[in-house]
């Protein structure tokens, strides 16, 4: 079976985009989905106004860093800010409605960066699928956008090891009547099973045996619960945070309690980090080390927790290890 894939993105990582997403069709792809009265098109607007100013200087100081070549952070030092390519999802990267960058990953980089010498953190918002090409051509200097970590993206770029991990969950009918816990037990029972586009849950089902055809794609969670309140489907399958976070106000829907789902027989759990070009190891190695000693401290879960994460998603996994399969 080919290993899973990221938090939702485009097709490929390649700069390519249909409005799809992360084997074939979801190679590449990572998992960011909007939250409730969300889409990614609209963040990606209001990010406009504040990622224009970045963008107008992303080539120039691309270029001369480029031409520099060198110790990055460094350069990042003295030049007192540091670019991070966001992809406009709630609650990893985006900004918010009163103009200002936040999201787990943003409010992290500016804390370890802070540890780093460089005060100041600018976004520069894209498409997910464009965040590994952008970083490659050097239009920011990370990515921070909770990126999964697949042995596909271990390939294009170094990371950093992973700040969160993440289990599946499904939303079902309040009282989850059919008892559905996880993939083979869909299968099983034979229930009308949904999940987002390109969402890496496509793959989990057709491992555990669920015919690709019968699954019902919707755009994201929202449009799945929907899908379940009004019994179209039995049940939707996504990350164990947007399905908690979704359910919240329903009243005829629940998320099941989060669970691994098998990947080659074996339990996989998901791991989202900070991507840095291959060539700037010794950034990522730096960056590693202080956000090594905020996990010990409890910093990492303190600057998480506002955003849905909960200590279990806390994790001590490694981005070698993950870089493996």
């Amino acid at each position: 079976m080919a290993p899973p894939l990221g938090r939702h993105t485009a097709p490929s990582d390649t700069g390519e985009h249909s409005g799809t997403t992360r084997r074939p069709p979801l190679d590449g792809t990572a998992r960011r989905r909007p939250l409730a009265g969300t889409t990614r098109r609209s963040l990606l607007a209001g990010a406009a106004a504040l990622g224009a100013l970045g963008a107008a200087g992303c080539s120039r100081v691309a270029t001369a860093s480029a031409r520099e070549g060198g110790d990055l952070l460094g350069r990042l030092r003295a030049q007192g800010v540091v670019r991070l390519g966001i992809a406009g999802e709630i609650p990893f990267g985006y900004i918010d409605k009163d103009g200002h960058l936040t999201g787990e990953a943003p409010e992290l980089a500016k804390a370890v960066f802070k540890r780093l010498g460089v005060r100041e953190v600018q976004p520069v918002p894209t498409e997910f699928g464009s965040l590994i090409p952008g970083l490659n051509s050097q239009q920011f200097d990370v990515v921070a956008a909770g990126m999964y970590v697949t042995p596909d993206r271990c390939e294009q770029v170094v990371f950093a090891d992973p700040d969160y991990r993440m289990l599946d969950s499904f939303i079902v009918r309040k009282g989850n009547p059919k008892g559905l816990h996880d993939y083979r037990d869909v299968v099983r029972k034979g229930a009308r099973f949904a999940t987002g586009t390109g969402y890496a849950e496509i793959q989990y089902a057709v491992a555990a045996g669920y015919k690709e055809s019968d699954i019902l794609i919707v755009p994201d969670q929202v449009a799945g619960l929907n899908a379940v309140e009004a019994g179209r489907v039995d049940v939707f399958a996504g990350t164990a945070l947007t399905t908690r976070q979704v359910v919240m106000k329903s009243s005829k829907a629940e998320a099941t309690k989060p669970f691994a789902p098998l990947v080659d027989g074996r339990p996989h759990v998901d791991g989202g980090a900070f991507a840095f070009r291959r060539t700037e190891t010794a950034l990522r190695d730096a960056f590693n080390v202080e956000l090594r000693r905020m996990k010990k401290s409890g910093d990492v879960f303190r600057i998480l927790k506002p955003f849905g994460f909960t200590e279990d998603e806390m994790t001590g996994m490694t981005a070698k290890e993950l870089c493996r399969g």
